[in-house]
């Protein structure tokens, strides 16, 4: 899998202004500090995560849309700065989705046909329920059966399911993310660390030969 596949609409900030005040707790006077790159802004990027001492990376935003599977986003939700901006939504949108491009081809296809039959079935009880009120009659025992299908409709969906958000998080964050998931089963992890290797000075958070 490539990072391509995962990763789109990147956008960084903070980048210069960052490294210039990583350099900030030993000066006194500050008026000639720089955003230049020195021996001292690779030795405070590589302290161990947690340390304290890589703290500058905290400014150094990254923004991005992430497309992952069901799976790879409940492993993402223990990254408590890894923050989601927007998403797509399968509680307000699962039966629109077009099934036949919304899996990852891990996905067994049996199951993809199920969830297909799934949706059909509540699309058609939806036009029903549409033409019945049209003809003035109660619908309130299919408007009932229709909650019950979008249930089963939700909680069958498999884990290869694909969804994308807007994200936010910082090169920090992104450390701890490469040394943990970098080798991680899942395509859609090494696709994403592999991005981060993209980045610009992305030895700040590999540990990486400097540029």
């Amino acid at each position: 899998m490539k990072y391509e596949e995962v990763i789109s609409n990147v956008n960084i900030y903070g980048l210069e202004e960052s490294v210039k005040e990583s350099n900030y707790p030993m000066p006194v006077d500050l008026s000639d500090k720089n955003g230049e790159i020195t021996d001292r802004t690779f030795r405070h990027a590589g302290y161990t995560p947690g340390s304290g001492h890589d703290s500058f990376l905290n400014g150094i935003i990254v923004q991005f849309d992430l497309t992952f599977t069901n799976k790879a986003w409940v492993e993402a939700e223990r990254f408590h700065f890894l923050d989601l901006v927007s998403s797509q939504s399968t509680m307000q949108r699962m039966t629109e989705f077009d099934l036949d491009e919304a899996y990852i081809e891990y996905t067994d296809p049996r199951i993809v046909a199920i969830m297909k039959e799934k949706v059909k079935d509540y699309n058609d009880l939806q036009e029903d329920i549409r033409i019945r009120r049209e003809e003035g009659k109660d619908v309130t025992t299919l408007k009932d059966l229709s909650r019950e299908k979008y249930l089963e409709i939700l909680y069958s969906n498999p884990a290869g399911f694909r969804l994308t958000a807007r994200m936010t998080t910082n090169y920090r964050q992104l450390k701890t993310l490469y040394l943990q998931r970098r080798k991680n089963r899942l395509p859609e992890w090494r696709a994403f660390c592999e991005w981060i290797t993209t980045l610009p000075h992305s030895e700040f958070i590999t540990g990486g030969t400097k540029e």
